[in-house]
């Protein structure tokens, strides 16, 4: 048995932040596909909840999959796992079904036994939503993914975890996200004239951080209280396009619009850290903004581990 075959076996749990954003989503999946993903996996779990990224997180990891629930796809008809021996010999190897989206057109049992079969003809198959049809296949994902404040990447044995014991995790977890996402989108509309191309995007626990080249000209009390004053003001957030936000009426840029919250009150407690901490390993002076009370339990460690 191979280095890497030895290494996915023993293998039972990886995080990653989800990072906000279609580019780095689909990165994040190549990333998880050349380090995690067997070519003798069969069935892969993804489980998240809609908007999350689990769309762009399978793009990235299988590029080129026809995606059941692609917005562009949507009326392709009949679903292609339904009709496997129509392809014959130059059907597809991999598949892609969207449960809760299918679970509309189609019984969750005859899904079930699509994906069943699929993989019994050595295809393979992709389940977004896996934890709804879990108990139809009542067999596990060789490989589990969950998305929601952060990227989960798990191999289950006989002894789990079960979809459900990730599903728990995501869903309850990617509020956070959201909340971070949009206080992110708050502070970049303020510095955006004056800052426009200068930082990169970075993850911490519970919030977001800016990379800037040189210490930025930034007032942080100033910012904090002009971000504090739009989620006093509960204004609404809402999906304009694939590239933007509106923030109530504003057109805002956004590479990840459907990852928000509805409006910046949800948002609650919004912290800045009242200095720029030098990244040096990178070089780089951080901006960086919390979300909710938690992390000022962590003291400087804000990306403790707790078990």
């Amino acid at each position: 048995m191979s280095y890497s075959l030895r290494m996915q076996k023993n293998h039972l749990y990886s995080v990653f932040f989800a990072p906000r954003g279609n580019v780095r989503m689909a990165d994040l999946g190549m990333q998880i596909a050349q380090q995690y993903l067997s070519p003798f996996d069969r069935l892969i779990g993804i489980i998240g909840e809609a908007g999350s990224g689990k769309s762009m997180l399978v793009k990235g990891m299988f590029p080129g999959l026809e995606l059941s629930n692609d917005d562009e796809g949507v009326n392709v008809r009949p679903l292609p796992i339904l009709h496997l021996d129509e392809g014959g010999f130059y059907s597809a190897h991999t598949y892609h079904v969207d449960i809760r989206f299918e679970s509309a057109f189609t019984q969750m049992h005859v899904l079930a036994d699509a994906i069943v079969e699929a993989n019994a003809k050595g295809k393979r198959v992709v389940v977004e939503h896996f934890e709804l049809v879990y108990p139809f296949i009542k067999r596990n994902a060789h490989l589990l993914i969950g998305v929601g404040e952060e990227i989960i990447i798990t191999r289950p044995n006989l002894f789990g975890p079960v979809p459900q014991d990730l599903a728990e995790i995501v869903f309850k977890s990617i509020h956070y996200r959201k909340m971070a996402h949009t206080a992110e989108d708050l502070c970049e509309y303020f510095i955006l004239k004056k800052f426009k191309g200068k930082y990169v995007h970075d993850d911490v626990k519970h919030g977001f951080v800016l990379g800037f080249n040189d210490k930025p000209d930034i007032d942080l009390e100033s910012l904090q209280q002009q971000v504090c004053d739009a989620i006093a003001q509960d204004i609404s957030i809402s999906y304009l396009d694939e590239e933007h936000i509106l923030i109530g009426e504003d057109r805002h840029h956004c590479t990840g619009p459907r990852m928000h919250v509805r409006s910046t009150g949800e948002i609650g407690q919004f912290t800045l850290l009242k200095e720029f901490p030098y990244d040096a390993a990178n070089d780089r002076y951080l901006m960086v903004g919390l979300v909710g009370d938690e992390w000022d339990k962590l003291g400087g460690d804000l990306n403790k581990i707790v078990f």
